[in-house]
């Protein structure tokens, strides 16, 4: 083939052309980089290689990371853990090995991700980030992602996000918000956890969380999300130190309180502006009962597990009027912005949140800056996962 004919097969003389009258225009002082950079974006972006592994997440359990090649570079993402997997959420897939990791390793998910997600996403454009999801939901064949495993799935999604970002050439928060067909992005309010109990602490706190707007230092140990656990027993006493701590800051009229409960008890003579789950995951009459009350905003967080059927139940129950995004309780990027939608169209609020076995990804950052979720959860402000995110929300300041 002579050099004409190979021009001529790839029409390259005239996209050579485009790019040389093109940075004439543009009065370059640099033509052969500005050239270069000119051709690299005149090739269409695809999926050329999905790579995965096994990281460990902030508790030091194994969860996955991905890098996605395409023709312009390579993106990375990882995924959250939360302590266990509800009845109605996404199925994370763990390999069951009580040998590795008490059973936690994602070697089943990494080789799902090397072989079948890869093969079946090559060749795809990272912009088309509904099609992306879709491939993988029908790969999987499962309601729940317990074929592939949703860490699999959602670690995908979230690089592929970042590289049709990437291939748009506008931040991420602004791909995701054009992804759900709104106009505007809105910084999100933080909610930093300051007391954490239950669950997440060792100490004999009965509720999970006391999460305010801003808060200060205490010489104590913290909890996995970050959140202080002094050695307090009671609710009551939890808030008064929390009252206490927003008094001596001279800001007592923009500092709100929330708290997660996950039980049955709960109080309402703070400043208290939501409660997330004030009754059991199954409770839907105590749940609607006080959600009517109108005292506070009502968050469905084990209620709902950001799980679409139980939102629109909930919506025709009126058992709540906010819901807690958790991303890794749906597995796609794409059915996160549904669950979204859903709740905005039925005028609730939503909070964007983070998982207690976190990574060093602050994609919900960007989450929730493009779909104007309004509420940023993502612990306290004292340990590098967390921080990341609030750091990264500041970007856009």
């Amino acid at each position: 083939m002579s050099v004409q004919e190979y021009l001529d097969k790839h029409t390259l003389s005239r996209k050579i052309e485009d790019a040389v009258n093109a940075a004439v225009r543009a009065k370059t002082s640099d033509p052969v980089l500005f050239i270069a950079n000119h051709m690299k974006k005149a090739v269409p972006s695809v999926i050329t290689k999905v790579k995965a592994r096994q990281i460990l997440d902030s508790r030091g359990i194994p969860t996955v990371e991905v890098d996605l090649h395409t023709n312009k570079g390579v993106f990375r993402a990882s995924v959250p853990s939360g302590d266990s997997s509800g009845t109605y959420e996404a199925i994370e897939l763990r390999d069951g090995d009580k040998g590795m990791y008490l059973g936690n390793s994602v070697a089943k998910a990494v080789k799902n991700i090397n072989d079948r997600i890869s093969e079946a996403l090559i060749g795809m454009d990272p912009k088309l980030q509904a099609q992306i999801d879709h491939a993988m939901i029908d790969l999987d064949k499962t309601e729940k992602k317990n074929e592939l495993g949703a860490n699999a799935i959602l670690a995908v999604s979230i690089a592929a996000c970042k590289a049709g970002a990437a291939e748009k050439e506008v931040p991420l928060c602004k791909h995701l918000s054009d992804l759900s067909g709104r106009a505007n992005m809105t910084l999100p309010v933080p909610a930093f956890t300051v007391l954490s109990g239950g669950n997440h602490a060792s100490n004999h706190f009965a509720i999970q969380a006391v999460v305010t707007e801003k808060n200060g230092n205490m010489g104590c140990n913290v909890g996995e999300d970050g959140g202080l656990t002094p050695d307090i027993s009671s609710l009551k006493e939890g808030l008064e130190l929390v009252k206490e701590a927003i008094n001596r800051t001279g800001y007592g009229d923009k500092i709100k309180i929330a708290i997660d409960v996950a039980a049955t008890n709960f109080c309402i003579e703070y400043p208290i502006v939501f409660i997330e789950d004030p009754f059991d995951k199954e409770d839907w009459e105590h749940t609607k009962y006080f959600s009517n009350l109108g005292i506070c905003q009502v968050v469905g967080d084990d209620l709902l597990m950001s799980n679409s059927k139980r939102v629109e139940r909930a919506i025709q129950e009126s058992a709540c009027n906010a819901l807690l995004l958790k991303v890794n309780q749906i597995g796609t990027v794409t059915e996160a912005i549904e669950v979204v939608k859903l709740a905005r169209d039925a005028q609730w609020g939503v909070v964007t949140s983070h998982r207690c076995g976190e990574t060093e990804d602050s994609f919900i950052s960007d989450l929730s800056v493009g779909l104007a979720t309004g509420v940023i959860k993502a612990g306290a402000p004292c340990r590098g996962e967390r921080t990341m995110k609030y750091n990264q929300v500041c970007i856009f300041c």
